[in-house]
């Protein structure tokens, strides 16, 4: 039996993973941690750890006491917090050999936490999947580049939060002390109705073992909502021209949007996404994967992928004394 932890449990990523392990057939002992004592993570794990807050000084410690106590085989983030500091402080976990990280390529996870620096490196590259972006804070300018109504996106950040939709001047002065340090400029690029989320197994050589992409509606929350089983022949050769440039390893997350024709790189997820449990609901099991690939040395296959849809909705888990 394997032992693997999991954290930011109670979240639809964490419990997404939690769950997606759980359908896979493997005799598996799971741990699932969060900051939250009244969360849904105890119904989705066989051991329950409250958690400390990622940033806080005795938070390595913690994690590493964790893994001790219950000899955890395999660490896998939920949340983005848990995957930077996990990253920062890799050598310290694995410190012994005795546990693993589901980490992605250091330098790919730095390059994801700054838009800014990501955008840089990618437009450097020449590929055509591109989005211009710019730091440019004049009003006019922008609105003469982009037209209106054009976007400003945290630098930092994930999913659609903090977004601003620039839509007048009265918008953009109450946000452009922030521009260059906090936010970016961008044209909006398509739209919601052609907008795609491609999980890859990615070898760490600039090449996948395995796909899978869905046509998505996001939640206000940033997560997929609503998605669609799709067949989209340009995204494989897209991905890898992205794997060529960042050498990514594992479950790495692709988000595009079609525009005028092309496919347009929103950004890179270099984790485990919101979307891997109805994933794993059509014959993508990415989490049953990583597990075979850093516990096993077993190398993924492109799994048959069902075609189908999926619709997110709220249900009620309960605890009885």
């Amino acid at each position: 039996m394997k032992t693997i932890l999991v954290s930011g449990a109670s979240g639809v990523v964490g419990y997404g993973i939690l769950r997606s392990l759980r359908k896979s057939g493997k005799d598996l002992r799971l741990v699932g941690t969060t900051i939250y004592d009244d969360s849904v993570a105890e119904g989705f794990c066989d051991i329950f750890e409250l958690a400390r807050p990622t940033h806080d000084a005795g938070y390595l410690e913690w994690l590493s006491r964790i893994i001790s106590t219950h000899q955890v085989d395999l660490i896998i983030p939920g949340i983005e917090a848990d995957m930077y500091r996990w990253t920062e402080s890799v050598g310290e976990l694995e410190r012994g050999g005795t546990v693993k990280a589901l980490l992605n390529e250091p330098r790919l996870v730095l390059l994801c936490k700054d838009k800014w620096a990501f955008f840089v490196a990618l437009s450097n590259s020449g590929l055509p999947c591109v989005i211009e972006t710019t730091l440019e804070s004049d009003f006019d300018t922008l609105a003469g580049r982009f037209g209106l109504p054009f976007l400003l996106k945290p630098r930092i950040g994930f999913g659609s939060k903090g977004i601003v939709r620039v839509d007048s001047l009265a918008t953009f002065l109450e946000h452009r002390p922030r521009i260059g340090t906090v936010l970016m400029a961008q044209p909006i690029i398509g739209t919601e109705d052609e907008e795609f989320t491609t999980s890859a197994f990615c070898d760490g050589n600039g090449g996948f073992y395995a796909h899978m992409t869905l046509k998505r509606k996001l939640s206000s929350d940033g997560f997929t909502d609503r998605a669609e089983v799709v067949q989209v022949d340009d995204i494989a050769e897209t991905v890898r021209g992205l794997c060529g440039l960042f050498k990514p390893i594992g479950p790495t997350n692709f988000q595009f949007r079609r525009y005028r024709g092309a496919l347009k790189l929103l950004e890179i997820n270099p984790r485990i996404s919101s979307s891997t449990s109805i994933r794993t609901a059509f014959g993508y099991n990415e989490c049953a994967m990583a597990v075979e690939y850093y516990l096993e040395g077993k190398v993924p296959q492109q799994p048959v992928i069902r075609l189908g849809r999926a619709v997110r909705y709220t249900e009620d888990l309960i605890f009885y004394s």
